[in-house]
């Protein structure tokens, strides 16, 4: 036999470990480990959804809680009702004016906050809309949720107003300006086209510091692995020398 019949190529038999390892994982129904990124939960912005069926239902009859607003002496009750509160502030005994100012842009701008920001839903005849509203401020309620309408610019203007006259009448006092700038900008910052059906959110969910691994979960019916993954098989190789 001559010697280029006799030779016979080296034969490699290999495996690989980790695709012997994926198999059995996939046989025995074994998720591989997975980390679990952070939550942020401390502060979260939701979004409220206005589905179609909703749209339809608040198109269905007018919605009272919030055509008010564009009513005959809507717009004039807001000064009628700060000057009727800074003069029942005044007759508080020992009263100053700069900490009577102070308190009236700060109740005005809690009880605005709570009517038009933090108040969902219809209080009255809820039942005719189907529950459309029941996510929904006051504010977004108000022109069907349009921005800068005239009434809106008005309730914009209102608190900016008051702003200035109780920081003229303070005479510019850096802790009591502090205050007013606060309840003032606490009170804009919900009437921005920005925020419009957005929600702030304050731990909502369990957070963690650190991203936490995810226990190596089994398929229901799969039989529980009692050992570990099998080594791989080691490497034949064939030569020459083992057909002489």
């Amino acid at each position: 036999m001559s010697s280029a019949a006799s030779k016979v190529p080296a034969l490699s038999i290999t495996t690989s470990t980790s695709s012997s390892t994926h198999r059995q994982n996939d046989h025995l129904g074994i998720r591989p480990l997975s980390a679990r990124g952070r939550s942020g939960s401390i502060v979260k912005v939701e979004h409220v959804d206005c589905s179609q069926e909703d749209i339809l239902d608040q198109s269905a009859y007018a919605n009272p809680n919030a055509e008010w607003v564009n009513r005959k002496g809507a717009w004039l009750i807001h000064p009628v009702l700060i000057v009727v509160g800074k003069i029942m502030i005044d007759t508080i005994p020992g009263m100053t004016q700069q900490v009577s100012w102070t308190l009236a842009n700060l109740l005005y701008s809690a009880i605005s906050y709570i009517i038009f920001h933090y108040a969902t839903g219809i209080p009255f005849d809820s039942e005719l809309h189907g529950g459309a509203y029941d996510d929904l401020t006051l504010w977004e309620q108000i022109d069907e949720g349009a921005q800068y309408t005239p009434a809106k610019k008005w309730l914009i203007s209102v608190p900016i107003v008051l702003f200035l006259l109780s920081t003229h009448f303070t005479h510019y006092n850096p802790f009591l300006f502090a205050i007013n700038l606060t309840a003032v900008v606490l009170g804009l910052i919900p009437k921005l086209p920005q925020l419009h059906r957005q929600r702030v959110r304050f731990m909502t969910e369990q957070a963690s510091g650190v991203s936490t691994p995810i226990t190596a979960g089994f398929h229901s019916g799969s039989i529980t692995p009692t050992t570990a993954s099998a080594p791989p098989l080691p490497t034949l190789k064939l030569s020459e020398a083992d057909f002489e």
